[in-house]
């Protein structure tokens, strides 16, 4: 039986942090290093916008290295840098609001939608995070959109949170609850190997 529980923020090693820092120096500081080494400014100009909107994160620097380096794994779902920076930011602000750690987010939403916020299954599921419309009338909230991402977000992180609490920590176990597989963890493990070859 899988067992996770949440851990505090991955630490890397003082050399992964002095590259880590180098390599924002020249992406996120000098301008003129990062059209040097790269053919797309438009990245710079558009992270930096991101930066300046993000507000779940503890200062600037830990929201550069973080959209910089979900934006490179989100590249194969989302060619758009514009759209790809943006859903990155709201999935953050989401997770932390909901005291979830957004890597595991991510790793949900490539596994119920693969990012695509219009994704219907055919069981009704709707959005980014596959919710089912029956959640909109047990909160009293029946004009609700669950194709707007924020709203879908909001949804499906106070679900995971929900099921998170009931199972003491246990992540499977909550992720199988937020399927509807309980008891079952062929799920949690497509969730958990996603986070582990991408988002962790």
């Amino acid at each position: 039986m899988l067992s996770f529980k949440r851990t505090k923020p991955r630490r890397y090693p003082r050399y992964h942090l002095s590259l880590l820092s180098l390599l924002l120096t020249g992406l996120l500081v000098a301008p003129s290093a990062f059209s040097a080494q790269t053919s797309d400014p438009e990245l710079l100009r558009i992270l930096r916008n991101t930066v300046n909107q993000a507000d779940s994160f503890d200062d600037r620097y830990d929201a550069e290295v973080w959209l910089l380096t979900k934006s490179n794994s989100l590249a194969r779902f989302l060619p758009d840098k514009n759209r790809r920076l943006e859903l990155l930011r709201k999935i953050h602000r989401a997770a932390t609001k909901a005291d979830l750690q957004p890597e595991i987010v991510l790793a949900l939403i490539e596994v119920e939608s693969h990012f695509d916020p219009y994704a219907v299954s055919y069981a009704g599921a709707q959005g980014l995070m596959q919710i089912m419309p029956f959640w909109k009338k047990e909160i009293g909230r029946p004009d609700d959109n669950l194709i707007d991402t924020d709203t879908n977000l909001f949804y499906g992180c106070t679900i995971l949170k929900h099921y998170l609490k009931r199972e003491k920590g246990r992540l499977a176990d909550a992720l199988a609850r937020y399927n509807g597989s309980y008891g079952q963890y062929w799920y949690s493990e497509r969730v958990l190997l996603a986070w582990e070859k991408r988002w962790r």
